[in-house]
């Protein structure tokens, strides 16, 4: 459960001004569970629909306690069940309106660690694994220009999908690449991590390549809960080889 500061106004309800919190206490807030989020983040959630926060006169966003919660479910199904944006949306929406409303099945079968029975793991699930934005979107919610998306294409570091559309994902790629700039590390210079990140790729897809080509669509569904779980231990390794390189521990 999220500590938010005292008072509060259910979503759609008027609030005082002493009960809603600026963008900025929310991020402090969340930071507590997600240390990773973003005003940017926030910002995006926001233009998905996700949250409705009131705006002062000036145009400045104000969060009630309710809005913080539900940030807060929505950061929770992102990272526990994989849950595309859409999909949460849709599932806390019908919880306001008081329908019984399920946990939707998407995501991975089964935990890091745990065994995988081909004969007992869950039938697939139908449906988008991943949200999609568009270029305008994608601008909006990193903060940045058509100038330095752009460059960030010509580099290879943010890379459109066939129909012109982006992976959500790269929102927080976008986030990383101007934290990078503030202090000096141009585009360009990412290059190197950008072609060390696609060998790592690679080097996953090569482990679970048989999986995915498995007639047995539970065997494929595995391949996804094996590519995530690598994926998350590859990461893990760089971090540590890149901490111990520098001779620094990060929190």
């Amino acid at each position: 459960m999220l500590r938010t500061p005292s008072g509060g106004a259910g979503r759609g309800t008027a609030a005082t001004d002493s009960e809603l919190m600026s963008i900025g206490t929310v991020l402090n807030v969340l930071r507590e569970e997600f240390p990773e989020v973003t005003i940017s983040k926030i910002r995006f959630l926001e233009s998905e629909g996700l949250i409705e926060p009131q705006r002062t006169p000036s145009g400045y966003r104000k969060f009630s306690a309710e809005d913080v919660e539900r940030l807060g479910r929505v950061l929770r199904m992102q990272r526990d069940h994989y849950l595309p944006l859409k999909v949460i949306r849709e599932h806390l929406d019908a919880m306001e309106r008081g329908e019984s409303a399920s946990l939707p099945a998407v995501g991975r079968p089964g935990q890091p660690g745990q065994g995988w029975d081909a004969e007992t793991a869950p039938e697939p699930c139908e449906g988008p694994t991943a949200s999609r934005i568009g270029r305008a979107e994608l601008l909006a919610a990193a903060g940045i220009g058509e100038a330095e998306l752009a460059e960030w294409e010509s580099y290879g570091l943010i890379a459109a999908l066939p129909d012109g559309a982006y992976d959500a994902e790269v929102v927080t790629v976008a986030e990383l690449v101007a934290e990078l700039g503030r202090f000096g590390i141009e585009p360009r210079h990412l290059r190197l991590m950008k072609a060390a990140a696609d060998r790592e790729a690679g080097l996953v897809d090569q482990v679970v390549a048989p999986l995915r080509r498995h007639r047995n669509p539970q065997t494929r569904t595995h391949a996804e809960a094996r590519t995530r779980e690598l994926a998350g231990l590859t990461m893990r390794l760089h971090a540590a080889l890149v901490q111990s390189a520098l001779g620094v521990r990060l929190p």
